[in-house]
């Protein structure tokens, strides 16, 4: 059991769902350590949901880092701030939180959820801060401004470029159809929130990653998971060129729900088709290296 989760949620009551008041969604510490054990997967990153653009439950550093002491064998965490939080100013002091958290353990910033373009002054300064503090970023594209959650980018990217190049110590952790999309050409506003199928002929992704050394991205997922399945040639020759910056991740929020990429990713190692440097590197070795600094 090796593998490192580096994108989850979990609740330690299970939240009501906001529209129907089920409590179908998220899963519980119990719930997630029985999927975990099921799928080979030691440990992972809990991280919490803040921005009210969220069409769920929100929840606040302290619950997740009391989940983390909870079982501390199992969870590691990313704390999270709001870039319109403390004064809803691009002036907001946010070091102090992200020193405070950082002692506590927190391993990075994210999952951001915030419905704000990139080069908003509020999301740069958050970044600014993020970089200045030395916690990697991993955020949630969205396709649109309004009715979603996500920062907000055209086609291409060009808001995710601009933040590369303007910060370019900090660790940007990509995550989303919009972005994984852009694993291929092609892409429209029509379906650039979608699971595009077909093979793939090399798109924005694939320039951004070899442009930018400072662009990781989790396979989390079916938004990750689509963008290999999709076309497994291209996908093993994609995991061995950026296998340094790809980190596995499942994003699971229902009980009901697999964790197909854990089987790909086996199903390929043991055909030998994925070397087992790639395999442990984004299985793994990525997480222990790059965010617990091992």
């Amino acid at each position: 059991m090796q593998k490192i989760d580096t994108h989850m949620h979990c609740f330690r009551t299970r939240p009501l769902a906001p529209h129907t008041g089920e409590s179908t969604y998220f899963m519980t510490p119990e719930e997630v350590l029985a999927k975990w054990d099921a799928y080979g997967i030691k440990s992972g990153i809990l991280l919490p949901v803040v921005s009210p653009e969220y069409m769920g439950p929100t929840q606040t550093n302290a619950e997740v880092l009391a989940l983390v002491r909870e079982y501390p064998e199992r969870f590691s965490w990313f704390c999270n701030i709001d870039p319109r939080a403390c004064g809803n100013s691009p002036n907001s002091d946010f070091s102090s939180l992200l020193r405070t958290c950082k002692d506590q353990g927190a391993l990075g910033l994210g999952e951001i959820t915030a419905n704000l373009p990139f080069d908003d002054p509020l999301m740069k300064n958050l970044f600014s801060h993020c970089e200045q503090n030395g916690m990697p970023v991993l955020f949630h594209i969205a396709p649109q401004q309004g009715g979603c959650y996500g920062l907000v980018d055209d086609v291409g990217l060009p808001g995710l470029e601009n933040a590369l190049q303007t910060f370019p110590s900090l660790v940007f952790i990509a995550h989303s159809q919009p972005f994984w999309a852009e694993i291929a050409q092609g892409v429209t506003p029509q379906n650039r929130n979608q699971y595009p199928k077909g093979l793939v002929k090399p798109g924005r992704v694939v320039e951004l990653m070899r442009h930018y050394s400072n662009l990781y991205a989790d396979l989390s997922a079916n938004s990750g998971f689509n963008a290999l399945k999709r076309d497994e040639e291209f996908a093993l020759t994609f995991l061995e060129e950026f296998s340094d910056r790809l980190f596995f991740a499942t994003d699971l929020c229902a009980r009901e729900e697999d964790i197909g990429l854990s089987f790909w990713l086996d199903a390929m190692h043991e055909k030998g088709r994925l070397k087992g440097e790639v395999y442990r590197k984004i299985c793994w070795e990525n997480a222990e290296q790059i965010l617990f600094k091992k």
